[in-house]
């Protein structure tokens, strides 16, 4: 299926739906309060766990130590702050989970694992060999 048509028709039909089915269990007023609590809280842990990274970022780079989970930890940061702006529950709940730094190293490990197993499909192509020029020889 198309990345494209997934993030622009479904993630939205997704959030609708999840507002209308919310909405009709707690109401209408106590959805929309809902909504932006959530988005008040998530931009609030948003800004405690980025000061966290960038202090431990601080900290590797004193000691001579390349702040990589950091910069990683940081983007996630910045789209989970992202992710909890957007109205919904579907992305704010992604959005927590972005927020959380056990979740948060789970999904690294995952991303960082497939990219592994593609660069070793990619050494499986590699042919080794030596260049030998015939005037040398001579």
């Amino acid at each position: 299926m198309n990345p494209f048509f997934i993030i622009f028709i479904g993630i939205p039909a997704l959030e609708i739906f999840l507002l209308i089915k919310i909405g009709g269990q707690i109401g209408a007023l106590n959805t929309l309060a809902l909504i932006f609590l959530t988005a008040v809280i998530g931009v609030y842990f948003a800004k405690l766990q980025g000061i966290q990274t960038l202090k431990s970022g601080m900290i590797n780079i004193y000691q001579n130590k390349m702040p990589i989970y950091e910069i990683m930890s940081g983007a996630s940061i910045a789209i989970a702050a992202l992710l909890l702006i957007i109205p919904g529950f579907f992305t704010d709940s992604i959005g927590f989970l972005l927020l959380i730094p056990f979740t948060r190293r789970i999904l690294f490990k995952i991303t960082l694992k497939t990219k592994t197993k593609t660069k070793e499909k990619d050494q499986e192509k590699t042919i080794e060999g030596e260049i030998i020029d015939k005037k040398d020889e001579l």
